[in-house]
């Protein structure tokens, strides 16, 4: 396999983790609100949105540098 293919599957598996970190911390806030929690959940909403938002940032990071990669080809 080549970089770039390993690279774009590990951007997309960490998008898709953030995702469901962000949904996680969604479902575990509201719960709280209701008085109950989730029982397997050993962080706070606050922190798995803090999670979300660090796996998010690798991401965007990966895309930059896909986009420079792209706009740094000699134009033909």
């Amino acid at each position: 396999m080549r970089f770039e293919t390993l690279l774009s599957a590990f951007s997309r598996t960490l998008f898709i983790v953030a995702l469901l970190v962000f949904v996680l911390a969604v479902v575990e806030k509201t719960a709280n609100m209701n008085g109950q929690t989730l029982a397997f959940m050993n962080y706070s909403p606050g922190r798995l949105m803090e999670i979300s938002g660090i796996l998010l940032l690798f991401v965007v990071t990966v895309t930059l540098r896909r986009i420079r990669k792209i706009l740094q080809k000699p134009q033909e």
